[in-house]
Formats: structure tokens, sequence, C-alpha cells
């Protein structure tokens, strides 16, 4: 009798300790209130964008696992946990400004040590109980994406804006919402990725934890007023594949707000309203935007945080609507002077950090739908070279891709901001 008991306290045990894992790899959900929950609580957080991560995971070229797992460590210690990920760039390598090594270089034909880098850097993610948003598209150029596809369908060379001029390039994108070939070939890398097995944990990815959410693309759009609603019709269609693939799994847009949506609100609202996709997303970037100048950050500050206010309450109209969460997953503000060496200080963007920071905690204990944002983006132990101001290849990867000046948005391990970042997601705890 005795040894039974033991037996059985043995297995209650490791019964308690199964439960204990699983319990800290649950799938992040929404509950009826339109509140993010992960292992039973509510999920709010401070997290960052890191498109590099499946090359530093790699070990072929641009691979860098001792970084990797540095990276990795320190984020956790400072308690970023939830990371926005590139699943891979499109086309072939050599263009300047786009990010390499590429991870599909022609249609269906992978580079497959990225994607080892990709199963790499999730299992990595996975053993330090870290989340990702993975996002499979992009409209820009800097990591192929529409451009690449149209190409891949037989319109013509991809444009590049560095050489072509910006009017060109979105001539050319504006075709993609209204292309069905190339659809097509995008809708066969959402199932080529979705479907796949991780080689490092034999787990399939529709069966990881570590996963947050499949996102369609980095801020999609329709790129004229023509493509509406041909665009939606996409949007919805890809979201509907990835949910038939994977159930376990929510779905996002990476869309900006009406700054992606042609400044239309019932487009964006049209977009989000969609079943399949989980919660809001949009994007805030006071210089882009023009909301401060390089010569006046600190002068137009108090502007840039009134308009970032007045972004954030417009789009969480729609949030309250359908009872969904909203996540600003990209943010940036450059450093002071507009420098763009890690030695320069972040006085001005760590004030604009921390009033959007403010804005997550304040609606948290409201119990509110503004549930975490993603900073862009992380630059991390990244050296920096001092003779060129853009990535060249061989360089280390920072937070800005190849067609931005290295340093212009990247917070890095040494900066100021790291204290503010790891304060606030004390308090959000």
């Amino acid at each position: 009798m005795k040894n039974y008991f033991f037996l059985l306290s043995i297995l209650l045990s490791l019964l308690g300790a199964c439960t204990t894992k699983q319990g800290e790899h649950s799938f992040i959900k929404v509950n009826a209130d339109g509140q993010f929950i992960r292992n039973g609580k509510p999920y709010y957080y401070v997290g960052t964008n890191f498109w590099y991560g499946a090359i530093l995971g790699s070990e072929g070229e641009g691979g860098n696992r001792e970084r990797l797992h540095k990276e990795l460590d320190f984020l956790n210690s400072i308690g970023v946990s939830n990371l926005r990920v590139l699943v891979g760039a499109d086309g072939e390598n050599g263009v300047e400004t786009r990010v390499q090594p590429s991870l599909q270089i022609a249609p269906g034909i992978y580079n497959d040590t990225i994607l080892a880098g990709l199963d790499y850097f999730m299992n990595e993610l996975r053993e330090r109980n870290m989340t990702a948003v993975l996002y499979l598209n992009n409209s820009w150029e800097w990591s192929g994406g529409y451009s690449v596809y149209l190409q891949w369908s037989g319109y013509g060379k991809a444009v590049v804006p560095a050489v072509d001029g910006w009017p060109a390039y979105m001539e050319y994108v504006q075709q993609y919402p209204q292309s069905d070939s190339a659809k097509v070939l995008f809708a066969n890398h959402v199932e080529y990725i979705v479907s796949r097995t991780n080689r490092y944990n034999q787990l399939k990815y529709v069966d990881d934890p570590t996963i947050m959410s499949w996102q369609i693309g980095n801020e999609p759009r329709a790129f004229s007023a023509d493509n509406k609603e041909p665009f939606a019709r996409w949007m919805a269609e890809v979201a509907a594949q990835i949910k038939s693939l994977d159930s376990n799994h929510m779905v996002s847009s990476g869309n900006e707000g009406t700054a992606g949506c042609e400044e239309d609100m019932a487009l964006y609202e049209k977009i989000h309203a969609d079943p399949n996709i989980d919660y809001l997303n949009i994007h805030i970037w006071p210089y882009n935007w023009g909301w401060v100048t390089a010569d006046s950050l600190k002068e137009l500050l108090p502007q840039a945080k009134q308009k970032t206010k007045e972004y954030i309450d417009n789009h969480m109209v729609i949030a309250k609507k359908y009872n969904k969460p909203i996540v600003l997953e990209e943010f940036g503000f450059p450093r002071d002077d507009f420098q763009f060496s890690k030695d320069a200080p972040t006085t001005v963007r760590d004030a604009y950090y921390s009033y959007v920071f403010d804005l997550i905690r304040q609606d948290r204990e409201r119990g509110g739908l503004f549930a975490g944002c993603n900073f862009w983006a992380w630059g991390g132990f990244a050296e920096q070279t001092p003779d060129h101001i853009y990535w060249e290849k061989g360089d280390d990867y920072t937070g800005d891709p190849a067609q931005e000046q290295q340093g212009l948005n990247s917070v890095f391990a040494t900066d100021t901001t790291i204290e503010i970042i790891q304060a606030e997601n004390e308090k959000l705890k």
C-alpha cells in the first residue's frame, strides 16, 4: 500500500508538471469581453518588431545563432516577449533595397537555410515562452511581396522605388489586388508555410502556441480607390484560407488603419469586421506622416502626441463596435536631432514611447481593448558600420530594413529607451 501511494504521488506530480508546462504554452485567444487571454489571464504587452529573426536563426548567409540567443535572452529580461516577425523575403537576391537572403527565391522554390532559420527561431522562442506574430506578405519592396509576385506573374520586372521612383512603384503594385495569378502564387506560399512542421521540435506550426497570430502581410494596401473592393475581398479570402488550414491560431491583417485604406474608415471597418480577422491592427508614424519634421522633433512632440491619441481613438470606435482587441503593432520615432548613430541620445523618442505606453496601461486599468504594441524596431546588439548609413551585404541587421538609414528607428540594447520599456512591462504584469 505504501508503494501504491508513493507511485500515485509521483504520477500526480508528473501530471501537475505536464499541466503547468501546457499552461505555460497555451494559445492566445480573444474572450467574450474582447480581451486577449493567455494562460487564463488578460494579456497586455509591450513587444517589438524583429523582422530579421528567421535570418539570424539560419546557419547560412546572414545567420548568427549566437547573436540570436543573446538578443532573445535580453528581450526576455526586459519583459519583451511578443515579437512581430517576417516569415521571409521573396525574390532574387542582389536588389540593394531588399532584405537578403531571400526565403522564396522563385515561386515555390525555397532557400532551405532560411526555412531552417525560421524553425530554429520559433523553437528558441518556445523554449523562452515567447510569442510571435508571423507576417506572410508585404506591400512594400523591402522584402519583395506584392511587386515580386507581380513580376513572377508576368507583369514585367519589379519596380524599385529607389531606382524608378515612388509614383512608378505605386502604379506597378496597384495591379496586385486584381491579379488572380499573383494572388494564387501567394496562396500557395500561405499553404506551404502554415502547413509546415518545425524540424527542431517536430511540432506542426498549427499546433504551436508560440505563434500568437498569422498575419496576412506587412501594411497590405489597395493602392487605389478602384482597388478597394478587390482588396477587401482578397483580405477576406486569405483570412479564410488561413483559418481553413489552422483552427488554433488567430489571424490579423497587418494593416495600418485608415492610412493604409485610402483614408477610408469604411474600408478599414469592412476588413476588420470579418469574423476570420480576430483583432485590429494600426500603425503610427509621426515623422513619416509629417506630424514632426527632422528639425522639429522636440518642438512638435506635443502635436505628435495629440495626433497619436486621435488616430487611436478613431480606430478604437471600430474595435468597440465589434468587441475586438486593437494593437498598435508598428510605431517609431527618430533619435534626437535626427541622428542615426547608436551613440546619439533618444530623449524625445523616450518621451513619445512613454506616452504610448501610458495609453495602453490606462486602457488596461479600465478593462479596455487597447491590448498592446510592438515598437519599430529592435536593433539590439547590432554593430553599425560608420562609413555608410544604408545596409550593405555583410552588415549586421538592425531594426531598419535595407531601404532605410540604419539606426533611423532602431532601439539598441544601449539606449535609455530600454529602461522605459522594462519599467512598462513590469507594470503590465
